[in-house]
């Protein structure tokens, strides 16, 4: 053998013995023939356990017929990729692997390269176990949504029928009257709104959440006429224009709440000492819709909230009405129907909201 020679059969022996991958050569009668130390390593067998017992001795058992079927199609010269199966080690521990295998008729011989995909397939199994959790978690969420939503209709109809049963004639005074008016108004709102975010469950569960072409100031306007009495008794000052877009293609049920949440959130963490001061704007930019929701009160330390700030049941300010709720629908609204949301603020400058509408 010239010196060559035997130097690429030292390389060769060199790359066999040191990969970390499992290189085998393996008989068409089902043993192994030659392995490298790495299958030694993995499986904690000697080689001459792994040749003195056939191959399909060491798959799990839930596997052996499934690899038995395929080394079978290995003896008529029909090559195996990405082929995935389950070792036992000599310990007892479970282990997968990832085959290419190529047979030589000739030779009677396969040559197979593996990889060790157990911590893979580890992963893939947690997030699988995330996944199903995340799904139940969600199912549990949406009848909880559903049933409240649904439950809560009863209770508000009554309410609508006590006002159709009440003598307005027979009251006098004028402020008594307002309020009644703006208490009917509230409370026909809530309905209506009711009844809409259970059509939209309904919707969703079978895919056709509706979209349709809404009037900004009419959505508007119909948040605040439901918040009137808050409105009021906190002095809010709130400035819309609605000029530069009108409408958005979106669900009506998910914008209103989106403005009654973010409403209601600048009202709740105003500044101590000042009324709340809200506006709101419409614009186009780069040919997507958008609307900008700015405030004046508490803001965030955005340092502080980052990703936390649309989680769910996420509080950031001490508040005895506080449930983490009213930013991680607004958030769960918008990028369900393809939006995003994004936020600037500081603390005690307030915050302002820029939401992008699918385009």
């Amino acid at each position: 053998m010239s010196e060559l020679t035997e130097s690429k059969t030292f390389n060769l022996e060199h790359f066999f013995e040191l990969t970390e991958d499992l290189f085998c050569i393996a008989g068409f009668d089902g043993y192994f023939k030659r392995v490298n130390p790495a299958v030694s390593k993995l499986l904690g067998y000697s080689n001459e356990e792994l040749f003195s017992r056939p191959i399909n001795e060491f798959v799990f058992a839930d596997d052996q017929e499934i690899t038995a079927q395929n080394r079978r199609s290995l003896t008529q010269d029909v090559p195996l990729l990405n082929f995935e199966n389950r070792y036992v080690t000599k310990s007892g521990e479970i282990v997968w692997l990832a085959w290419t295998s190529m047979p030589v008729e000739s030779l009677q011989l396969v040559y197979a390269i593996a990889k060790n995909i157990t911590h893979k397939k580890k992963v893939e199994e947690d997030r699988n176990l995330l996944i199903a959790k995340l799904t139940g978690s969600n199912q549990d969420l949406k009848q909880l949504t559903y049933t409240a939503s649904h439950d809560l209709r009863t209770p508000v109809g009554n309410l609508l029928s006590v006002f159709s049963l009440l003598d307005v004639s027979k009251i006098q005074d004028t402020e008594t009257l307002e309020f009644i008016d703006i208490l009917k108004a509230a409370t026909q709102n809530l309905q209506s709104t009711l009844n809409s975010y259970v059509d939209s469950l309904i919707e969703r569960e079978n895919l056709q959440l509706q979209l349709e072409d809404i009037n900004l100031k009419e959505a508007f306007n119909s948040v605040l006429l439901s918040l009137g009495s808050l409105i009021k008794n906190s002095k809010a000052s709130i400035s819309i224009d609605f000029s530069r877009v009108k409408t958005v293609n979106f669900n009506r049920g998910y914008l209103e709440s989106v403005f009654l949440n973010l409403v209601t959130n600048s009202i709740k963490y105003k500044k101590p000492g000042a009324n709340p001061d809200i506006t709101v704007i419409s614009r186009r930019v780069n040919g997507v819709n958008q609307l900008v929701f700015a405030d004046k009160g508490l803001g965030f330390d955005m340092e502080k909230v980052k990703d936390k700030l649309f989680g769910f049941h996420q509080k950031f300010h001490d508040h005895a009405d506080s449930k983490g709720l009213g930013l991680y629908l607004v958030h769960s609204h918008i990028t369900s129907l393809g939006g995003r949301i994004s936020i600037k603020s500081k603390i005690g400058e307030g915050s302002e909201f820029v939401i992008s509408f699918k385009d």
